[in-house]
Protein backbone atom coordinates (compact mmCIF):
# COMPACT_ATOMS: atom_id res chain seq x y z
CA UNK A 1 0.00 0.00 0.00
CA UNK A 2 1.23 3.71 -0.60
CA UNK A 3 1.05 6.05 2.02
CA UNK A 4 -2.77 7.56 1.23
CA UNK A 5 -3.94 4.30 1.30
CA UNK A 6 -2.00 3.22 4.76
CA UNK A 7 -3.70 6.70 6.09
CA UNK A 8 -6.94 5.53 4.96
CA UNK A 9 -7.18 2.37 6.36
CA UNK A 10 -8.85 2.19 9.59
CA UNK A 11 -6.43 0.77 11.97
CA UNK A 12 -4.24 4.36 11.06
CA UNK A 13 -7.01 5.82 11.62
CA UNK A 14 -7.02 4.67 15.23
CA UNK A 15 -4.24 5.40 15.97
CA UNK A 16 -3.98 9.25 14.68
CA UNK A 17 -7.22 9.41 16.77
CA UNK A 18 -5.52 8.01 20.28
CA UNK A 19 -2.49 10.65 19.03
CA UNK A 20 -4.71 13.76 17.78
CA UNK A 21 -2.65 14.06 14.68
CA UNK A 22 -0.81 12.57 12.12
CA UNK A 23 3.05 13.05 12.15
CA UNK A 24 6.23 11.15 11.13
CA UNK A 25 6.75 10.03 14.86
CA UNK A 26 3.49 8.51 14.61
CA UNK A 27 4.06 6.87 11.99
CA UNK A 28 7.41 5.24 12.86
CA UNK A 29 5.42 3.63 16.07
CA UNK A 30 3.22 2.63 13.37
CA UNK A 31 5.80 0.87 11.56
CA UNK A 32 7.36 -0.86 14.48
CA UNK A 33 4.36 -1.65 16.04
CA UNK A 34 3.37 -3.32 12.50
CA UNK A 35 6.83 -5.13 12.26
CA UNK A 36 7.08 -6.21 15.46
CA UNK A 37 3.55 -8.19 15.63
CA UNK A 38 4.07 -9.06 12.22
CA UNK A 39 7.42 -11.15 13.04
CA UNK A 40 5.97 -12.29 16.63
CA UNK A 41 2.98 -13.65 14.48
CA UNK A 42 0.15 -12.29 17.12
CA UNK A 43 -2.77 -10.52 17.28
CA UNK A 44 -3.50 -7.51 19.36
CA UNK A 45 -3.44 -8.12 22.76
CA UNK A 46 -7.03 -8.14 24.35
CA UNK A 47 -5.43 -8.50 27.92
CA UNK A 48 -2.09 -9.08 28.80
CA UNK A 49 -1.05 -11.82 26.26
CA UNK A 50 1.79 -9.87 25.05
CA UNK A 51 3.98 -7.51 26.70
CA UNK A 52 5.46 -4.29 24.62
CA UNK A 53 8.96 -2.83 25.98
CA UNK A 54 9.11 0.95 24.80
CA UNK A 55 12.39 2.74 24.95
CA UNK A 56 10.66 6.15 23.97
CA UNK A 57 7.96 8.12 24.90
CA UNK A 58 7.59 10.01 21.65
CA UNK A 59 5.14 10.18 19.63
CA UNK A 60 5.97 6.17 17.94
CA UNK A 61 4.79 4.88 21.88
CA UNK A 62 0.85 6.20 21.33
CA UNK A 63 0.59 3.99 17.91
CA UNK A 64 2.60 0.84 19.64
CA UNK A 65 -0.33 0.69 22.45
CA UNK A 66 -3.30 1.26 19.85
CA UNK A 67 -2.31 -1.51 17.23
CA UNK A 68 -0.26 -3.69 20.06
CA UNK A 69 -3.27 -3.64 22.64
CA UNK A 70 -0.63 -2.85 25.16
CA UNK A 71 -1.50 -0.43 28.04
CA UNK A 72 -0.53 1.00 31.08
CA UNK A 73 -2.96 0.63 31.67
CA UNK A 74 -3.27 -3.27 31.51
CA UNK A 75 0.24 -3.38 32.84
CA UNK A 76 1.94 -4.91 30.16
CA UNK A 77 3.15 -1.65 28.24
CA UNK A 78 6.47 -0.74 29.99
CA UNK A 79 8.06 2.40 29.30
CA UNK A 80 12.23 2.35 29.66
CA UNK A 81 14.23 6.18 29.20
CA UNK A 82 16.99 4.54 26.98
CA UNK A 83 15.67 7.62 24.49
CA UNK A 84 15.60 4.83 21.30
CA UNK A 85 13.31 4.19 18.68
CA UNK A 86 13.09 0.61 20.12
CA UNK A 87 10.18 -1.43 20.43
CA UNK A 88 10.44 -5.48 21.98
CA UNK A 89 7.41 -7.48 21.90
CA UNK A 90 7.22 -10.43 24.15
CA UNK A 91 4.27 -13.30 24.15
CA UNK A 92 3.58 -14.70 27.17
CA UNK A 93 1.52 -17.86 24.60
CA UNK A 94 4.32 -18.74 22.98
CA UNK A 95 7.64 -17.82 25.03
CA UNK A 96 9.08 -15.90 21.98
CA UNK A 97 9.83 -12.29 21.62
CA UNK A 98 11.14 -9.51 19.21
CA UNK A 99 12.70 -6.29 19.21
CA UNK A 100 12.64 -4.10 16.50
CA UNK A 101 15.00 -1.16 16.47
CA UNK A 102 15.41 2.19 14.03
CA UNK A 103 18.23 2.22 12.43
CA UNK A 104 17.58 3.82 8.75
CA UNK A 105 17.84 7.33 7.49
CA UNK A 106 14.64 7.24 6.04
CA UNK A 107 13.04 8.98 9.01
CA UNK A 108 15.46 11.72 9.44
CA UNK A 109 14.10 15.11 8.59
CA UNK A 110 16.24 16.99 5.87
CA UNK A 111 17.73 20.62 6.80
CA UNK A 112 14.94 22.66 5.60
CA UNK A 113 12.76 20.53 8.28
CA UNK A 114 15.23 20.34 11.02
CA UNK A 115 15.39 24.53 10.91
CA UNK A 116 11.29 25.11 10.88
CA UNK A 117 11.15 22.16 13.74
CA UNK A 118 13.62 24.02 15.74
CA UNK A 119 11.65 27.38 15.24
CA UNK A 120 8.28 25.92 15.88
CA UNK A 121 9.73 24.62 19.31
CA UNK A 122 10.50 28.37 20.39
CA UNK A 123 7.25 29.82 18.60
CA UNK A 124 9.05 31.85 16.17
CA UNK A 125 7.56 30.55 13.16
CA UNK A 126 5.46 32.68 10.37
CA UNK A 127 2.12 32.16 8.96
CA UNK A 128 4.21 30.92 5.68
CA UNK A 129 6.66 28.90 7.90
CA UNK A 130 4.12 26.53 9.75
CA UNK A 131 2.44 26.21 6.34
CA UNK A 132 5.84 25.14 4.95
CA UNK A 133 6.43 22.86 8.17
CA UNK A 134 3.27 21.41 7.78
CA UNK A 135 3.70 20.12 4.19
CA UNK A 136 6.91 18.87 4.83
CA UNK A 137 6.03 17.15 8.37
CA UNK A 138 3.21 15.66 5.69
CA UNK A 139 6.00 14.56 2.80
CA UNK A 140 8.03 13.05 5.18
CA UNK A 141 5.20 10.91 7.20
CA UNK A 142 4.55 9.82 3.81
CA UNK A 143 8.07 8.73 3.29
CA UNK A 144 8.61 6.96 6.41
CA UNK A 145 5.21 5.16 5.68
CA UNK A 146 6.51 4.18 2.13
CA UNK A 147 9.94 3.08 3.03
CA UNK A 148 10.30 -0.90 3.25
CA UNK A 149 10.86 -2.00 6.50
CA UNK A 150 14.50 -3.38 6.29
CA UNK A 151 15.67 0.30 5.39
CA UNK A 152 14.35 1.89 8.45
CA UNK A 153 14.87 -1.03 11.57
CA UNK A 154 17.01 -3.88 12.57
CA UNK A 155 14.78 -6.90 13.81
CA UNK A 156 15.97 -9.99 15.71
CA UNK A 157 15.01 -12.54 17.86
CA UNK A 158 15.65 -12.21 21.67
CA UNK A 159 14.40 -14.14 24.84
CA UNK A 160 13.80 -12.07 27.72
CA UNK A 161 12.45 -13.45 31.27
CA UNK A 162 8.74 -12.19 31.14
CA UNK A 163 7.57 -9.74 33.86
CA UNK A 164 5.23 -10.54 36.20
CA UNK A 165 1.35 -9.80 34.99
CA UNK A 166 -0.30 -6.55 36.36
CA UNK A 167 -1.05 -6.89 40.76
CA UNK A 168 -4.21 -6.32 42.07
CA UNK A 169 -3.87 -5.59 45.50
CA UNK A 170 -6.07 -3.84 48.58
CA UNK A 171 -3.97 -0.26 49.09
CA UNK A 172 -3.29 0.81 52.72
CA UNK A 173 -2.99 4.46 53.74
CA UNK A 174 0.41 6.78 53.84
CA UNK A 175 1.19 7.41 57.26
CA UNK A 176 2.07 11.20 56.04
CA UNK A 177 -0.63 12.16 53.30
CA UNK A 178 -2.97 9.56 54.54
CA UNK A 179 -4.08 8.73 50.72
CA UNK A 180 -4.41 5.03 50.14
CA UNK A 181 -1.97 3.36 47.89
CA UNK A 182 -1.00 -0.36 46.55
CA UNK A 183 0.72 -1.54 49.67
CA UNK A 184 3.81 -3.14 47.48
CA UNK A 185 4.36 0.43 46.59
CA UNK A 186 4.56 1.60 50.07
CA UNK A 187 7.98 1.94 51.90
CA UNK A 188 9.32 1.59 55.68
CA UNK A 189 10.84 5.11 56.85
CA UNK A 190 11.54 4.77 60.59
CA UNK A 191 8.46 2.42 61.47
CA UNK A 192 6.43 4.26 59.15
CA UNK A 193 4.67 3.41 55.57
CA UNK A 194 5.27 5.89 53.31
CA UNK A 195 4.21 6.50 49.30
CA UNK A 196 6.55 7.16 47.04
CA UNK A 197 5.04 10.82 47.03
CA UNK A 198 5.45 11.79 50.26
CA UNK A 199 9.05 10.50 49.60
CA UNK A 200 9.93 12.73 46.94
CA UNK A 201 8.18 16.08 48.42
CA UNK A 202 10.15 17.60 51.53
CA UNK A 203 8.81 17.49 55.49
CA UNK A 204 7.18 20.61 56.33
Amino acid sequence: MNAQQIMNSEEFKKCADFHGHICPGLCIGYKVAKAAMTRLEEDRSEDEQIVAIMETDACSADAVQVLTGCTFGKGNFIYKDHGKMALTLLSRTTGSGVRVVMTGDGARPDEEHRALIEKMSTGELTDVERNRFQELHHQRSCRILETPDEKMFTITATNMILPNKARIEPSEPCARCKEPVMKSKLADVKGERVCRGCLEAPLS
